[in-house]
């Protein structure tokens, strides 16, 4: 449990990764590129996830409510029984296992400068939605590849490639490319469903794919959304971490 709870929370710290990405055809200048936001005061509801690596392959259910712009609170459970939960905040993201009686806690500034790419509540909440995880601005290229609007952003030594269904005008793939260590990470949205006046993803995949001295690493997670409500209506995010757990 304790390595599906890190990489439930490490999926939200965007380890960025590549594999080379095809020269595509863009504008000489830079096009607008519209996708439509998900924008909500509070959401919550329930997911199914499903954890797989080169070992194993385990599937949990969560609880999960997000304060627009401020939190992220989620618990998780595996065949009824609580295993562990996470809290997602401006300052840090924190993991807890019950059933290794441990917790983690992440820091921004720690995971930015290991990855090369600016990580925060910002970019971590927007991947969740399905939202830019880089707002677009007048720097960025736009252009067409294939039946999708196709937007283009840079951050170091990061590639960020994203595919917008042009029809919706929702994002449908993104692509984090790290090219010094030839990593990769992709997001991939489907099912999209009404959810107060926008649409968000339903289902969703996250893969990652990295580099080790014992090869060629392919972690994924995939998750699908049910029972998602949106409102102004104020939600509690109790967390706590009791005093015998072990700070990993």
């Amino acid at each position: 449990m304790r390595s599906l709870l890190l990489l439930a929370g490490l999926i939200l710290t965007l380890q960025a990764c590549h594999l080379k990405i095809l020269p595509v055809a863009l504008p000489d200048k830079p096009k607008p590129v519209s996708v439509e936001e998900i924008d909500f005061g509070y959401l919550h509801g329930k997911a199914r996830m499903v954890f797989r690596d080169d070992k194993k392959e385990r599937e949990v259910k969560a609880n999960i409510r997000i304060r627009k712009d401020s939190v992220i609170w989620m618990t998780f459970s595996v065949v009824g029984v609580q295993g562990g939960k996470a809290l997602i905040n401006k300052d840090s993201i924190t993991v807890v296992s019950n059933v290794d009686k441990e917790y983690y806690v992440f820091d921004y500034k720690e995971l930015s400068a290991r990855f090369n790419f600016k990580i925060d509540y910002a970019v971590l909440e927007a991947a969740m939605l399905g939202n830019p995880i880089r707002t677009p601005n007048a720097d960025d290229l736009g252009g067409r590849e294939g039946d999708y609007d196709l937007l283009m952003q840079s951050e170091n030594s990061v590639t960020i490639k994203s595919l917008i269904n042009p029809i919706i005008r929702k994002i449908e793939k993104v692509e984090l490319v790290e090219s010094s260590t030839n990593n990769k990470l992709m997001l991939e949205y489907s099912n999209f469903q009404p959810l107060g006046e926008k649409h968000l993803a339903y289902n969703g995949i996250v893969s990652v794919f990295y580099k080790t001295t014992a090869g060629l690493i392919n972690n994924t997670i995939t998750f699908e959304y049910n029972k998602l409500e949106v409102g102004d209506k104020e939600l509690k995010f109790p967390f706590n971490i009791p005093k015998r757990y072990d700070r990993r």
